[in-house]
């Protein structure tokens, strides 16, 4: 994988993005359409996919803690820390990136094989404000609010499993006591930035087919490959800051 073309194509693609939306304006109603697309038709995906990854985490965390303490309720804190600061917000956005990578790549894909994006331009329109813009704006609100119903989801699977599996007080796994601010802000930023990134990915993969068939499905698979790495790249970076700070 080319690593200037990974992190220069979608920067590229954002600027052409913020120009032409400045310069057409934004279709606000085309925004909720894609923040519905993206959102509401993953929220099922996360919840459940996050809830089997927190029950599966008390799972670990009962047999790390039988060698240790013998007490699983005393790794409830920083497990409520990790999932805020770490987990929740990465997992989540992994997931919605492979759902809504491979929705907008296929389908931005599949106007550029068919043509349409020619006949949008040749109709006075702009691809990056009329079909890129929406798509950011969605990914910028929705990822970010996906990775809160993920953690919420992952928190009661613990708390569930933690109280029904192994008969401890399950309310110790969304104890807060070492969650702060920071914690918050770097989950939000970790959201915000995978939200920023997937559909710059998906619309780079997806404007660039050319061909057949053949196009479109390649075209979804690097898009779904480029949004989930670049999902990890910005939940390492941004821990890099964090740390680099001292929080």
């Amino acid at each position: 994988m080319n690593l200037l073309a990974f992190l220069g194509a979608p920067t590229l693609m954002l600027a052409r993005t913020v120009r032409a939306s400045v310069r057409d304006g934004l279709s606000w109603r085309e925004c909720v359409q894609q923040l519905h697309e993206l959102g509401a038709r993953s929220t099922w995906l996360v919840a459940s996919g996050m809830a089997f990854f927190g029950a599966v985490l008390v799972t670990f965390a009962d047999s790390q803690a039988r060698k240790v303490t013998g007490n699983l309720t005393v790794v409830g804190p920083p497990y409520f820390e990790l999932l805020v600061r770490e987990f929740g917000p990465v997992v989540s956005a992994l997931l919605a990136a492979a759902r809504a990578g491979a929705s907008h790549s296929a389908e931005l894909s599949t106007m550029s094989v068919n043509e349409q994006v020619e006949a949008l331009e040749m109709s006075a329109g702009d691809p990056y404000a009329d079909l890129v813009a929406p798509r950011v704006v969605a990914g910028l609100l929705g990822v970010p609010l996906l990775c809160v119903v993920g953690t919420m989801a992952a928190t009661l699977s613990a708390v569930a499993t933690a109280s029904w599996a192994f008969g401890v007080d399950g309310t110790a796994f969304m104890d807060a006591r070492y969650v702060d601010g920071w914690d918050l802000l770097a989950g939000l930023a970790k959201g915000a930035g995978c939200g920023l990134y997937i559909p710059l990915a998906a619309a780079v993969a997806g404007l660039s087919a050319r061909g057949g068939a053949e196009a479109v499905g390649e075209a979804t698979t690097r898009g779904v490959v480029a949004a989930c790495f670049g999902c990890l790249l910005i939940d390492f970076v941004v821990a890099l800051g964090f740390q680099a700070l001292g929080v």
